[in-house]
């Protein structure tokens, strides 16, 4: 257990490490190590900053950038004066950005890029915002009328050397104190602001760890979303725990840096892991393929042993391992040990593709309201297609309709100036309500969909979407399916292509032309077709699909089909494709 009561907590463990390397970045090729004492001075100088405009406890100060370590010393720079941070994710509009920064009424954003800085230029003109008095850049240029994060840092190695003011105020943050404000737009789109006090954010980072092996002188790479609560939370546990971090501000850098940092704690969301899969099943054809799929097989031989998290002693699991296991782990570096999966159901099918190459993944489950952390599996407590078991300080309950309820010190005061949202997700006695179907067998909790997702056909049955689709990703040519279904007759599903692999398979099948002119080709629409009806083998009846479509769109988290979190997001789908989806049902 760790003893963290606020978010400062962490920060003074992470800054009272003198010369001791904490983090590194990319900066022009190399990757830099920040060191304990340059990180203190560098909380230090914005602090100072932020104090000259005014800004004090309670104010609230927003935040847009990529993972780099300016977010991180702006954040605990914004808790160590008491005031509030509202992280806003890259990928958002003007029109979006600009009703965040009034609802939260912000003083001050912090933005990494020209880009970022052009989204509040935009977000002025479509209305005022009157609240915000000063917008920081970090990168270097001129930026008409922002003030520049580099002068701001030329004081820091000024700042380095311990200071007893500066330490009282770090200090003085109460359990209780609102820390931040983090808006979450869901699978709904509507965005409300939810408030999590340095005590939901300690409470939860005192046993989410756990059973985990965590220790000194690991290294983890940050390149999920900061904005999101999950990354926020590992990275503030993994300062705690005195691992370094290793900042990856672009997503498309992640497979080099995993080879060059070789993280030892991997913690990615579903889809990570998929890419990873797909990849490894496309670069594998002809004899590479047969000896792929021998090597599976010897795994899935061994699985009781695998998830026991043991060595297998057979000669031909070695040989899987030697020639095919190791290299598919050296995807991830080589040396990682500890497997993490969040933020998105993983699927039985993932999970268990990785634990047959000696993958075991640790899939855990919460949401922002909790600060996240409900539940984990770990080395302590492990079973594959569950989320492990509930941590030691939140209760759980099932309602009468499935619908997974918990309490505990992480679930959140409320959303930022909505009592009415607040009032709907807490039952009468005080218990959230997390929107979750779940269930729980000798401790394990298990989610098997949204309640608010479940299909109901016009027949009455209920169609968990979420496993179906699952099934379906599996399959590497599939990179997202939404399954359709709601008040009709039968289930559909539109299929958002992995274009790499289905431009492979185009070639080797004569199909040729654009994205739009593929997927209305016959092959390809047989192709899909044909994956949909292996998964239709093992559904029942009433689950089965009926019509495919195929999209000539990647879905994606700019594109709006996917949160930042990468779970669909069905009503922009829904109401995007509504033309194709009523010709599936004759509408």
């Amino acid at each position: 257990m760790l003893d963290v009561q606020t978010v400062n907590d962490v920060f003074q463990r992470m800054s009272s490490r003198g010369d001791k390397t904490v983090a590194t970045q990319q900066l022009g090729g190399t990757w830099t190590p920040i060191s304990s004492k340059a990180f203190y001075g560098r909380v230090r100088a914005v602090v100072e900053a932020l104090q000259g405009w005014g800004v004090g406890k309670g104010d609230r100060v927003a935040l847009v950038s990529e993972n780099r370590w300016e977010w991180a010393v702006v954040d605990f720079a914004v808790l160590a004066l008491g005031a509030v941070d509202v992280p806003l994710y890259q990928t958002l509009t003007p029109e979006q950005v600009g009703f965040m920064l009034r609802n939260s009424g912000s003083k001050v954003i912090f933005v990494s890029t020209r880009e970022q800085y052009a989204k509040i230029a935009a977000a002025t003109e479509i209305e005022p915002l009157a609240d915000l008095e000063h917008v920081v850049v970090f990168d270097e240029g001129e930026f008409a009328g922002a003030d520049s994060f580099v002068e701001m840092m030329q004081r820091a190695p000024e700042l380095e050397a311990p200071d007893a003011g500066f330490d009282a105020l770090v200090k003085e943050a109460k359990p209780d104190d609102l820390a931040t404000v983090i808006y979450t737009s869901g699978t709904t789109g509507e965005p409300k602001g939810v408030m999590l006090t340095h005590g939901n954010l300690g409470s939860n980072l005192q046993y989410s760890t756990d059973g985990f092996g965590i220790k000194p002188g690991d290294v983890s790479i940050s390149f999920l979303p900061l904005s999101h609560v999950t990354a926020r939370h590992l990275d503030y546990a993994m300062y705690t725990l005195e691992v370094e971090l290793a900042y990856c501000p672009k997503f498309d850098n992640l497979p080099a840096a995993m080879k060059e940092i070789k993280p030892t704690v991997f913690l990615a969301v579903p889809r990570v892991y998929e890419k990873i899969r797909q990849a490894v099943e496309h670069k594998s054809t002809g004899m590479k393929k047969k000896i792929l799929n021998w090597a599976i097989g010897r795994g899935k031989a061994q699985r009781e042993k695998l998830l026991r998290g043991e060595e297998p002693s057979s000669l031909a699991w070695k040989l899987a391992n030697k020639l095919v296991y190791t290299k598919i782990r050296e995807a991830f570096g080589g040396r990682a040990r500890v497997f993490i999966a969040g933020g998105a159901p993983l699927g039985m099918d993932t999970a268990e593709w990785f634990l047959d190459v000696g993958v075991r993944i640790f899939e855990g489950y919460g949401m922002t309201e909790t600060s996240p952390v409900i539940s984990r599996n770990n080395f302590e407590g492990y079973r594959i297609g569950t989320v492990g078991m509930v941590v030691p300080n939140m209760e759980t309950r099932i309602a009468e309709d499935g619908e997974l309820e918990v309490r505990g010190p992480s679930v959140f005061i409320g959303y930022w100036k909505n009592e009415e949202a607040t009032k709907k997700e807490f039952t009468e006695d005080g218990w959230f309500k997390t929107g979750d179907i779940g269930k729980l067998e000798d401790g394990f909790l298990s989610i098997t969909d949204r309640k608010k997702e479940l299909l109901k056909t016009s027949g009455g049955k209920f169609i968990a979407p979420q496993p179906i689709e699952n099934k379906l990703k599996a399959n590497t040519l599939v990179g997202q399916a939404a399954l359709i279904g709601d008040t009709k007759k039968f289930a559909s599903v539109l299929i958002s292509p992995n274009f790499q692999a289905l431009e492979s398979w185009a070639k080797q099948n004569g199909v040729t032309g654009d994205r739009a002119a593929m997927v209305k080709d016959v092959k390809v629409h047989e192709m899909y077709k044909e994956i949909v009806e292996k998964v239709n083998e093992k559904l029942a009846p009433y689950e089965t699909i009926k019509k495919v479509g195929v999209v000539a769109e990647e879905w994606s988290i700019e594109g709006g089909e996917l949160t930042p979190s990468m779970k669909l997001k069905r009503r922009v789908i829904t109401e995007k494709y509504k033309e194709r989806i009523g010709k599936f049902y004759g509408e």
